[in-house]
């Protein structure tokens, strides 16, 4: 494990509330991935049970639509979480991560984590921690853009 590894792990959001050695442990299973332009991380109806965390550029989220045309949903940007629900629920993903010019990624796998329970029990939970405040904050995004969207269709408030 190298130090430069140690640092990306300790200045992502794993590593929000764990400690020196807690970020050791957590950099011993986690790699890092980067990706050219265009590369795909994962697609639509994958299952993958890795989750990524962006250390640079940028990811778009795409989704194939029933016309044949893939739309961008989002794009992710250094420090956020990507493939976080896969990560957790094993499921197929409902969308396309791809970079866009290019990006890198800190890489930890389900069984990695896992394997930490036993020795690490803290660090396991707070890493589980920052997943679900992840997933927490692009509900609460999503719902903020369903209002958005219903006040715009439905031209109340006065806003539009």
């Amino acid at each position: 494990m190298s130090k430069e590894l140690v640092e990306k792990v300790r200045g992502s959001r794993l590593a929000q509330d764990i400690s020196e050695d807690e970020c050791a442990a957590l950099a011993e299973i986690t790699s890092v991935k980067t990706l050219p332009d265009d590369e795909v991380l994962i697609a639509e109806g994958a299952i993958d049970d890795s989750l990524y965390v962006m250390l640079s550029g940028k990811l778009g989220v795409t989704k194939h639509t029933a016309g044949g045309e893939d739309m961008t949903l989002h794009v992710l940007c250094a420090g956020e979480f990507a493939g976080q629900m896969g990560f957790v629920d094993g499921n197929e993903h409902t969308a396309t991560l791809k970079a866009l010019g290019g990006a890198e990624v800190l890489v930890l796998k389900r069984e990695d984590l896992e394997s930490k329970l036993e020795t690490h029990p803290h660090m396991v939970y707070q890493v589980m921690r920052s997943v679900v405040r992840s997933g927490h904050d692009i509900l609460r995004r999503m719902n903020n853009q369903y209002v958005e969207l219903t006040n715009y269709i439905s031209k109340t408030h006065g806003r539009y």
